[in-house]
């Protein structure tokens, strides 16, 4: 089986599932289709496409039918999933095929699949959701009288994941990477990412119109119809304000890289490779990260430099309230629980100038 990508009529990018035959799986794609009228983001669809790859591959190693699947056989995919490797029973005890966070995101796509099944009356409740009173400690929310006495609904198979905080990049690294650029292009590339912590989508996205030089900001435009298939994510526009080197080198690129017979909207564009003066795509960054961390020894992604800003931002002593504002979170509790992370050597040099205040 594989998923394979495949490009609409209208330029649009989509997905396909393929069965062993190599003809579309129809359930799966009615889903995906659905997901497409949800407009959620192609990298999303594209997560689901695989993750229900993955669960027909069970179902296929397994003789089961898709629609005739219980509690059980979840749990039985859960132990499919975490074997070494498929088609093969390990006499000894070997490590895990995937985490458990990997599992629990594969587990939750086969939940929404399962779920659209059901509204549309193909399939029984699964019956993979426990219903009992809300636990409530000594904290309590502003608004706990609202939710108190409603019953909390809990997945019956999710994998307890061991909490990680995700490294950040240091400053002289971050310089490393970028000194490890060849072009104009992408220092700005990386620059943008690290100095702004915008998603990768959102910087594919940005148009020239967005850059507002003369004001040291750019505009966040959630835009459905890129021609690279790049998606903001945020459902509101929102300005993120710049320094002014950052402009000084996307002045740079525009003077010395930029074609001058370019009709081109986008900021981000091929130059000497793929189609010329078409916008970047993501497969192309993740080439470039990838290149980049091999001549630096380094090991990171896109999403590194949006958790090493929010983090920097925390240490300078930001509140949480506009570290959420230049993130473009809908609610701060996603800042604070998702990108902001202390390290022992945050709290040992807050305590030493707890000390030295006390002194003083």
């Amino acid at each position: 089986m594989k998923v394979q990508r495949i490009r609409l009529p209208d330029q649009t990018q989509s997905w396909l599932v393929l069965d062993d035959n190599h003809l579309p799986v129809p359930a799966i794609q009615a889903y995906l289709r659905y997901l497409e009228g949800l407009e959620c983001s192609p990298n999303t669809i594209h997560n689901y496409a695989t993750h229900l790859k993955q669960f027909w591959e069970f179902l296929r190693d397994t003789q089961h039918e898709w629609d005739a699947i219980t509690i059980e056989h979840l749990a039985d995919f859960i132990r499919w999933l975490r074997r070494p490797a498929s088609q093969v029973i390990a006499l000894q005890k070997q490590p895990a095929r995937r985490t458990e966070r990997t599992i629990n995101t594969i587990l939750a796509a086969v939940y929404s699949f399962y779920a659209y099944q059901e509204r549309l009356g193909t399939v029984a409740s699964l019956q993979a959701y426990r219903y009992g009173a809300r636990h409530s400690g000594k904290y309590k929310a502003l608004l706990h009288h609202l939710q108190a006495g409603k019953e909390q609904k809990t997945k019956l198979l999710k994998l307890k994941a061991p909490k990680q905080s995700p490294t950040v990049l240091t400053a002289t690294q971050a310089q490393q990477i970028v000194a490890a650029c060849h072009h104009l292009r992408d220092q700005l590339l990386i620059c943008l990412l690290y100095e702004t912590g915008m998603r990768i989508g959102q910087v594919l996205g940005l148009h020239h119109a967005d850059m507002r030089s003369w004001d040291n900001e750019l505009q966040v435009v959630p835009r459905a119809d890129n021609a690279n298939g790049a998606r903001a994510k945020a459902k509101e526009p929102y300005t993120v304000h710049v320094s002014q080197p950052l402009m000084r080198l996307y002045t740079d690129y525009l003077i010395h890289e930029y074609p001058e017979d370019l009709d081109s909207d986008y900021v981000f564009v091929n130059l000497w490779s793929g189609q010329i003066g078409q916008p970047l795509r993501y497969q192309t960054v993740v080439a470039l990260l990838r290149q980049l961390g091999q001549v630096t020894g380094l090991d990171f992604h896109a999403h590194l430099f949006r958790h090493t800003h929010a983090t920097e931002l925390l240490r300078q002593g930001w509140e949480l309230s506009y570290i959420q504002k230049r993130l473009g979170h809908a609610h701060i509790q996603t800042t604070a629980n998702t990108y902001v992370h202390l390290q022992d050597a945050d709290l040992k040099s807050a305590y030493q100038q707890y000390l030295e205040q006390k002194e003083t």
